[in-house]
């Protein structure tokens, strides 16, 4: 039993560190969490965890055996609840969390669109694929309404809104999806998809909401983005 217990331990460093090299170096889950370019760091540490779980595992082992020798019966484990961080590494090791969507989306009060100026002109051919950031700062602020006249192609995740339309989202993060950022678009003219769906949106600028606002002609599913915390057209 003292054996048991003195690796308990260990095994939290295994579990920890297996759980980030699972969403890591043996999936791309991590994208759920935190952007592309920390996939090393997270690689990294999830290997020293388990090398750390390993050696941990050796040693006491082996000062249990001694202390059987001994007789000793006087224990060292670590606090009580030092357990807890057990339940997170578990959980994310059999039951990653989904990526950020609608719900967050849903209560996202701010709204607030970052000021832009000197937009450059768009391209003459229509549709034009457009980020919903781009299109969004263009919407709010380009006094010169270079969205005017076009038929524009947007992209992002369907979320509830207002009575007569829905939103088109994405969910922008500069480090983790701790610093999520929501950037949205109010759609009308077509029926609302259902909630986390990914689509492809076409249609024109809605001037005099003040929102960024489309009304849409047409609408097209398409498959789930691999980074879905990146604004890309």
């Amino acid at each position: 039993m003292a054996a048991v217990r003195r690796l308990l331990p260990a095994a939290l460093l295994l579990l920890t560190g297996s759980a980030l090299l699972r969403v890591s170096l043996f999936s791309a889950l991590y994208l759920r969490y935190v952007k592309q370019g920390l996939r090393p760091a997270l690689i990294a540490t999830g290997a020293v965890l388990v090398l750390l779980g390993l050696v941990a595992a050796v040693r006491d082992l082996r000062q249990a055996r001694a202390q059987d020798k001994a007789h000793d019966d006087h224990e060292h484990v670590g606090p009580g609840l030092a357990w807890l961080l057990a339940f997170p590494a578990v959980m994310l090791l059999l039951f990653a969390p989904p990526a950020l969507g609608a719900y967050t989306v849903a209560r996202d009060g701010s709204g607030a669109i970052a000021k832009r100026t000197g937009f450059p002109p768009l391209p003459a051919q229509d549709p034009v694929t457009l980020s919903l950031g781009d299109f969004s700062s263009r919407a709010v602020w380009d006094s010169t309404e270079s969205l005017s006249g076009h038929t524009v192609r947007l992209t992002g995740f369907a979320a509830p809104g207002t009575a007569g339309s829905w939103r088109l989202s994405r969910i922008i993060v500069s480090c983790c999806a701790a610093d999520a950022r929501v950037v949205k678009v109010e759609i009308r003219g077509v029926p609302a998809p259902a909630a986390d769906s990914w689509v492809a949106v076409t249609g024109t600028w809605r001037p005099g909401t003040g929102v960024p606002a489309l009304d849409a002609t047409s609408l097209t599913p398409i498959a789930k983005p691999a980074s879905p915390y990146r604004d890309v057209p």
